[in-house]
Formats: C-alpha cells, structure tokens, sequence
C-alpha cells in the first residue's frame, strides 16, 4: 500500500507514524511548515501544494481548485490511502471522488460529540468529565464519517485547553498509527476501510 501523509504545521503526528515503522510514501503540505522537513528528513517525497497559489487563507481562496491540484499530486504517485495528520485544509469533492473511503482522519473529541475546529475547547465549555480522541474515515461533510477507532481522555479539574490538547494528543500518537496499519492492511487484503468498523465497536461494547 502507498501512503500519503497530509500536514501542515510541526508534524508531530507524522513522526508518531514513522516512528510506529509505517512506511510512509510522500507527505503533502499547504503552507511551508515543519512537517515538510521531518519528511525530507526521513527521505520521504515532500511536496507542497501552497495555497497561497489558490487565494491564500482568506474569502479568495479556490476550494475546489486547490482539491484537484492536491489529488492530483496524489494520483500521480498511485497513492492507495490518505492519512490526514494535522491538516489545516478543508478539502473539497475531488479528493472524496478519487478516494472514496480511503482518507483517515484524526479529532481531539469523542465523535460525534463536538465536531469542528474547536472540540478541545468545547469539552471544556461543556463541563464534561471525559472527552478523547476519534480515528474516522473522512468524507466531505467534516468530522461525520464512520469510526473506526476512539479513546477516552479524563478532563482534570484543573485543565486548561492547553493541558487537556496535550493528553489527548498523547493517545492520538498511539492510535493513529495503529489505525493506519490496520486501514492499510484491509486493503491489502482486498477488504474496505470500514469493515474495521465492527472490532471498533466490539472494543466499546
């Protein structure tokens, strides 16, 4: 299987995977970041696809067209799964099209509760005892595809969005990579991501 990692900021994520001995094709990243540097590192293809090119961060920015020229990077080196590790993007229909049910994505909350850019803090705001991490197949409506793996993370008295981002992000390092190998190994074995579906939820019951 040939697999592509999606950053774009410290790539901390991407070293947790490399370090779990996952075999990691090239990395792609939309703004210069350090993650690009981790992977010229460790000799993986790093590639850029800046999206300064498509209108930059604000209301000019070209969604669509910044998805295809991705994907296409992405298809030119017949890349079989897509792990998004911190990516900063939301990515339009293209990517979806072309790799229908194989892009992994990671969030610091129990899915479905608090979706979005801000789950660590809204845990917090909600005054709940326990939130975690969510390893689920990316679609096109964010944070809403199948999971495949979660784990819970106790909210301390005295946490801050700071503090409690860490823990969490502790056992996204864990079971990011192992959900990835497993992804990996399906579809080697000629089986779709979500039929790790059912041990997920056997793990839970």
């Amino acid at each position: 299987m040939r697999i592509a990692v999606l950053v774009s900021g410290s790539g901390t994520i991407l070293e947790a995977i490399l370090d779990a001995g996952i075999t990691v094709d090239v990395v792609v990243s939309d703004r210069p970041c350090r993650g690009l540097g981790v992977a010229s590192d460790a000799g993986i293809d790093a590639v850029l696809v800046d999206r300064s090119h498509f209108g930059g961060f604000g209301p000019d920015f070209d969604r669509e067209a910044y998805t295809e020229a991705l994907s296409e990077a992405l298809v030119e080196r017949s890349i079989d799964l897509v792990a998004m590790a911190g990516f900063g993007t939301v990515l339009g229909t293209a990517i979806h099209e072309r790799f229908a049910g194989r892009i992994l994505n990671t969030h610091p909350a129990l899915l479905p509760a608090f979706p979005g850019w801000h789950g660590v803090e809204d845990a917090l705001a909600a005054g709940v005892s326990v939130t975690g991490c969510t390893v689920h197949v990316a679609t096109l409506e964010m944070d809403a595809g199948p999971i495949l793996a979660q784990t819970e993370v106790p909210v301390l008295a005295d946490d801050t969005a700071e503090s409690l981002h860490e823990r969490i992000k502790a056992v996204e390092r864990r079971i990011y990579p192992a959900t990835i190998a497993a992804a990996a190994d399906a579809l080697a074995d000629g089986r779709d991501i979500e039929s790790l579906i059912p041990k997920y939820k056997e793990a839970t019951q």
